[in-house]
């Protein structure tokens, strides 16, 4: 009884209602408002699992889980085993029902991570072969269809024939004998065809009168002529009917043999119907889901800005005031908190929408929390909220507390009992089935509103604290509001016991809704009475009443109360402040990053213009090289040709790095380094008196300066001292510069066409200037292919054919750009 009078209380039965809005189908509805209450850990945890995965296919499924088609077959399935005859519309929702829950399991299926629905649908049994017989039978309409059987549509071939053969002899009547009716037209009585016929004219169109109108004008009379007829359509009728109950009762039949799996089925689809009702309204609230935590194990209570359901839906649909959360975190240790304050503060809405939080994690909803939401399930929610006085009964406030007080009581009591009895008598425990477990000591919340209320203060105060230490003993966890000030000094005597209270704003008299842990409310009636306008001298002398011990307590909280705000608002700018710091972080990281990729850039850029100066330098020297190969080198044209190299190596070159101190002379045979040409060479002549000397780099000889020259490892030569100005000395004549190398040759000779052009193609990408090309006479293709191939490439220039020293014919030479 007190579990039905807390449900009552906590207005569970509107949550339920709310909750029924989301269901899609007539039974989910009908269930979610009778919703029941797991009995079991174990059975909540499933049906959370159930919500869970529901939650996750809608959220990534569009338009979600379908229930079109699904109906309340129950009573029908009900009919089919007490042999009655369903009717067409009755068969025609149980197919469509089946049609439905196969869309459903087939959806369920395809899915790969939700377990608990796949083993649920795993059950489903869709019967398509009872589901097609009935849409062979049964059309839109609701009718038995011509092809339900052959007798059936010989029947309706005769109906159809008869017909027509009385609206044709009514037809001829009527061309015939049109003077003497009302209309010319073919009416029904009953079953049987008639015409309007003047009542004077009766006699025109011997028949059977078998209705008059209300004046008496008009007679509706059958023809002679066409009764026999109309006596064979009614048997014909009769029949028909005969044959489509005949046909409905096979398929009640066919029904009827599998109405368990039937039954079965609708209980499926409606749980999955449930499950996704429980969905769709926690995502409504914008409510997580909840972790069942174990006290035993050390673990806190998490309810971080837990709002009350039905202030939500009042805010949403009603358009309520906007709903103000509560923070929840209580300790393992803690069996008992009271909480006072001022009256519509908030303290009973916090008891309830702390109840309802425990329910709705029961049965498998989410919570309207912040993440994480960490309840413990209770066996049992039990509450005394609210005012139960009875003139019916006799009884007062505090009478009506008392008896309910005491129901809750012997709840405890019966529970305790049984968790003895279970473990004293093993033999008498009930076995424990798929979703039953033994249920453990103290697991019940326990809510009480003015606790004490109604009666002598001293007395009330000594009966709530009495009876707040039994229920410290013997329940989980007990939520109680108070005016007394002796229960807030519990918390100081037991371990067990903490304070709370309901924020009070004393410029404004209003309440805040914010709830405070660890300090308790203080009273503010004498605060309150003199902002009101009550006379200083009254407030004085009831101050004087009250005691400065109270006085003195009040201006404690008050100071406790201070602090705490104070520390709040340090709190709230520390997280301003680290929000800031954050925020500055990230930019600064975006800046870095942005910083990074810059230089990145610069870096692909520079690359790209040291490429290209290198490919502009070594076109520069290609085309220096190709004027010395134009006709007869000389000494002037070969020194043309260096100074020539030596301004391209100036332009090109980048600003050397700083190199090591001099103290380098080359010799004769020494490997040197000539950075302006970025070339390495052999020493042929050691340096003169004027720091001049001859290398060798390939094939070509050139006269450089000591300075321009440094050793393989970067250093310096020394410089040469003159003893005195010597006159001035003609250069030697620079050798002749060599053209044809083994590097810039390519013999092709006995090469495929295909195989030349690859091997010409990679000479040329690596060529300066111009390539000799072996290939030789043959049979004239492999030229062919090779002049072909020199046309189309974009970097030679021309070709033309070798001197005759160089091979003639047999070799082509290719200028390479």
């Amino acid at each position: 009884m007190i579990q039905s009078e807390t449900l009552e209380l906590l207005e569970w039965h509107r949550l339920c209602q709310h909750l029924s809005t989301f269901a899609a189908t007539k039974l989910g509805a009908i269930v979610a408002r009778a919703l029941p209450i797991p009995s079991t850990l174990e059975e909540s945890k499933e049906l959370l699992a159930q919500t869970k995965e529901v939650y996750q296919l809608e959220s990534r499924l569009t338009p979600g889980l379908s229930f079109e088609g699904i109906q309340d077959i129950g009573d029908s399935l009900e009919r089919a085993e007490l042999q009655g005859i369903l009717s067409g519309e009755e068969l025609l929702a149980i197919a469509t029902t089946l049609a439905g829950a196969r869309n459903l399991r087939r959806l369920i299926d395809n899915q790969e991570d939700v377990p608990i629905l796949t083993e649920l649908v795993a059950e489903l049994r869709t019967y398509p072969e009872l589901e097609q017989e009935i849409h062979r039978c049964i059309d839109e309409r609701a009718q038995v269809t011509d092809r339900a059987s052959q007798k059936l549509g010989e029947i309706r071939e005769d109906l159809r024939r008869l017909r027509s053969q009385i609206t044709q002899k009514l037809q001829n009547i009527i061309q015939v004998k049109s003077n003497a009716l009302q209309e010319l037209i073919i009416t029904q009585r009953g079953d049987r065809y008639v015409l309007p016929v003047k009542a004077p004219q009766k006699d025109a169109i011997p028949g059977i009168v078998h209705d008059t109108s209300t004046s008496g004008a008009t007679l509706y009379i059958e023809p002679n002529s066409i009764v026999q007829m109309g006596n064979q359509l009614r048997q014909a009728v009769k029949r028909e009917q005969v044959e489509e109950e005949a046909i409905r009762r096979n398929l009640t039949t066919q029904v009827a043999e599998v109405k368990t799996d039937l039954e079965k089925l609708l209980a499926i689809v409606t749980t999955l119907d449930l499950a996704t009702a429980k969905a769709r309204y926690s995502f409504w609230l914008g409510a997580n889901p909840p972790r069942f935590i174990n006290p035993q194990e050390q673990e806190i209570i998490t309810l971080r800005q837990l709002r009350h359901p039905l202030l939500i839906w009042q805010q949403q649909h009603e358009q309520g005031h906007p709903v103000i959360p509560v923070d929840l975190l209580i300790s393992p240790h803690i069996k008992v908190v009271t909480i006072t304050g001022p009256n519509t503060g908030g303290k009973t809405v916090t008891l309830k929408t702390l109840g309802l939080a425990a329910l709705m994690a029961k049965v498998g909803l989410f919570v309207p929390a912040r993440e994480p939401v960490e309840i413990p399930w209770f066996s049992q929610i039990l509450a005394d909220i609210g005012d139960e006085q009875s003139l019916q009964q006799s009884l007062s406030t505090f009478s009506g507390h008392i008896r309910r007080i005491s129901r809750i009581l012997n709840a405890l009591g019966i529970q305790e009992a049984g968790e003895q009895g279970a473990g004293c008598r093993g033999e008498d425990f009930s076995p424990i089935t798929n979703h039953q477990s033994p249920v453990t000591s103290h697991q019940s919340l326990v809510l009480l509103d003015e606790v004490g209320a109604g009666t002598d203060p001293v007395e009330g105060s000594a009966l709530a604290i009495a009876l707040l230490k039994y229920l410290a003993d013997h329940a989980q966890l007990t939520i109680a509001t108070t005016h007394f000030g002796e229960l807030k000094a519990l918390k100081y005597d037991d371990v067990r016991f903490e304070n709370a209270s309901v924020e009070f704003n004393e410029a404004t008299l209003s309440p805040t809704y914010r709830l405070l842990w660890g300090i308790p409310g203080r009273s503010n009636a004498l605060t309150i009475a003199l902002r009101l306008g009550l006379k200083p001298e009254v407030i004085e002398a009831a101050k004087s009443q009250v005691g400065e011990t109270t006085d003195e307590v009040n201006q404690v909280i008050a100071g406790l109360e201070a602090q705490r705000r104070s520390q709040e608002t340090k709190a709230a700018e520390a997280q301003k402040i680290l929000k800031q710091a954050e925020k500055l972080y990230k930019e600064v990281s975006q800046r870095a990053a942005a910083l990074q990729e810059r230089e990145k850039d610069l870096r692909a850029s520079q690359e790209i213009a040291v490429q290209k100066a290198i490919q502009e330098a070594k076109g520069e020297i290609a085309q220096v090289i190709r004027r010395l190969q134009q006709g007869k080198p000389t000494a002037q044209d070969a020194q043309k040709a260096t100074k020539a190299l030596s301004d391209i190596s100036e332009k090109y070159q980048p600003a050397p790095a700083p190199k090591p101190k001099p103290g380098f002379m080359p010799k004769i045979g020494d490997r040197i380094r000539i950075p302006k040409l970025g070339q390495t060479a052999e020493v042929i002549t050691a340096p003169d008196a004027d720091g001049e000397l001859s290398v060798r780099f390939g094939i070509m000889k050139m006269t450089v300066k000591l300075q321009d020259v440094e050793s393989l490892d970067g250093q310096k030569p020394e410089p040469i001292v003159k003893p005195k100005p010597a006159p001035t000395v003609t250069p030697s004549p620079t050798p002749t510069v060599a053209i044809r190398t083994s590097k810039n040759t390519v013999d092709l000779r006995g090469k495929r066409v295909a195989d030349a052009e690859y091997i010409l193609d990679k000479a040329i990408s690596e060529a300066v200037g111009q390539i000799w090309i072996i290939h030789g006479h043959g049979t004239g293709k492999l030229k062919q292919g090779v002049h072909a191939f020199l046309q189309q490439h974009p970097r030679v220039s021309h070709y033309e054919p070798a001197e005759q020293a160089d091979g003639g014919t047999g070799v082509t030479i290719a200028h390479v750009d």
